[in-house]
Parts: C-alpha cells; structure tokens; sequence
C-alpha cells in the first residue's frame, strides 16, 4: 500500500512541477526571494491549479508514510522526473528519444534495486526533542548556506541552489509528516496540541517558497535534478539517524545498494537534462513552436535537437 500511495505521490508532484513552473515563469527578474514572487503566482489560475494538485500529492504523501519507512516512501518519489517527461511528451505531443527511455529504465531499474536490496526495516523509533533540535538545526544550516550560494554565479547554479534548499526543507517535512503518523498513534485529540503539525506547516511553506524561487531563478534542468536528487537522500540520511530505519547492507548488499542509487540519480540526472523538461513555457508561442518543429520534422531526432 505504502508504495502505491508513494507512485501516485509522485505522479502528483510531476503535475505540481508543471503548473506551478507555467505560473512562476514569466515573473518579474526582481521578485526573486521576494513575496511578491507568490502574490504574482496567486493571480495566475494554472498557479493556483498546481497548488490544487500539491495538497492531493501532500495527503497521498502523507498516507505512504502511515504505512511506509522514510528510506523507502522518499527514494520512490524520484519517479516524479520520469512522470513529468511522460507528461510533458504528450503535452506537447513531442516523441520521446533514447534520452528520455534509458533515463526512465535507469531511474526505475536503480530505485528497483535499491529497495529490494536494501529492504527497509524498523523506522517506529519516535525520536527525542534533542535529536530533532539536532536534526533541525542541520536541515536550517544546510538550507540557508544553500540560499546564500544563490548571490553569485549563473542561473542555472542559482537554480540548482534553490533547489537543493527546497529539497532539505521537503526531506524535513517528510520526518515531521512521519512523526505526525507516530502522534495520531496516541489519539488525534492531543495531536494539534503537538509541536510537529506547526512545524510542519512553516517547513512546508518554506519548501514551496524554495522553490518558486529555483523554477523562477534559471533553468527547470538544473532544479529539478537537484531537488528529485537531494530530497531523498537527506531524507535516508533522517530516517537512519532519526527514527531507526534499518538498512539491509551486510556483506555485497551495501556497495551494490550504492550502485543502485548511482544508476537511479543517472537516470533521473539524464531525464533532468531531456528537451522536453528544458522546454516548459508558460508562453503559448514556445508550445506553438515546439509544435510546429515537430510537424516542420519528420526524423524525431531532429525534432530533440530542435527543442533545445
């Protein structure tokens, strides 16, 4: 059950890249890290219909982690990338070239051998307060150095520098969704009464802020392959540390496990990289262009090469 809910999270969170990278795309340059970068969102309706779709990925996430670990829910919302090429193929009624097929067999052969290999177990530990100050210290530190990285350099760096934020603060929200699951264990009564719900929504909120910014700020290339990248291995990393997940790595398992994650983050690494993610325009010229490239190109090469 917990890896169904976690595909269809993922599913969701490729519509939700969409939408809201078609809302934030043609803002103005100086609304970067500003709220009015969100105001300017809010007025637009595929924005506004992106949001929409995140509660439902947020409600199916939160589902996979009743019944799931973090080091095995996390790792599977990787297939958000291969999802969003899917989309995006047929959004823009672009064929899909051997870019896009061997990234997504990557993405899903590693994530398939990471979780047969490593076979999540434990993850019921409920953490004490000074393991989360602990964590959340890190998680904030890590985050805001990234944002501060984001002063200087190129757009595509700005970018993968957000999202490397946005991906912490998703991995955070992910731990505190878990252990908002262990809480309703003891009655949904004193669960409000519980610091994690607060937590989790300003978490949330900063992730969605994040990364707003990381789809305004340069290339869609460079942060979704950081965001997709990041976020579950920091969540493996919380999950380990946290809440006593255990990892099957004795003998051969361990640099096998490894490889698998090698090949998943290639393939998701070669999906970030395709035309068609590198494409997404909230003009309508750009969707009549790619258009007319495809109908102007009979070799679908081409047609890739066109896009670019």
């Amino acid at each position: 059950m917990a890896y169904v809910l976690a595909v269809l999270a993922a599913f969701a969170n490729a519509m939700t890249t969409i939408l809201q990278r078609l809302g934030v795309e043609t803002a103005p340059a100086s609304s970067t890290m500003r709220l009015s970068l969100l105001t300017y969102a809010l007025r637009r309706k595929v924005w506004l219909a992106g949001f929409g779709v995140m509660i439902a990925g947020f409600l199916l996430q939160f589902s996979a982690l009743h019944y799931g670990r973090l080091t095995a829910v996390q790792p599977i919302l990787t297939l958000e990338l291969p999802f969003l090429v899917a989309i995006l193929g047929g959004w823009f009624r672009h064929p899909l070239g051997w870019r896009e097929w061997l990234g997504a067999a990557g993405a899903a052969g590693g994530l398939a051998g990471f979780l047969v290999l490593a076979s999540p177990g434990g993850g019921n530990s409920l953490p004490r307060l000074e393991d989360w100050l602990l964590v959340s210290g890190a998680c904030v530190g890590a985050a805001t150095v990234a944002v501060l990285l984001t002063r200087r350099g190129s757009p595509a760096w700005q970018a993968a520098m957000f999202g490397i934020s946005a991906a912490i603060a998703f991995a955070f929200t992910a731990a505190l969704i878990k252990e908002m699951n262990i809480q309703i264990g003891s009655g949904w009564g004193t669960l409000f009464l519980h610091w994690a719900p607060y937590a989790l929504a300003a978490s949330g909120l900063a992730g969605m802020y994040l990364t707003q910014n990381a789809f305004h700020a340069g290339p869609v290339t460079a942060s979704q392959a950081t965001l997709v990248i990041v976020d579950p291995l920091v969540s493996i990393a919380i999950g380990i540390g946290l809440f006593g997940d255990r990892l099957a790595t004795s003998g051969a398992r361990g640099p096998v496990e490894a490889l698998a994650l090698v090949v998943l983050f290639a393939g998701v690494y070669s999906l970030a990289r395709s035309p068609l993610v590198s494409s997404v325009k909230s003009e309508e010229d750009e969707s009549a262009h790619l258009l007319s490239r495809r109908r102007q190109s009979p070799d679908p090469t081409a047609s890739l090469c066109g896009s670019q």
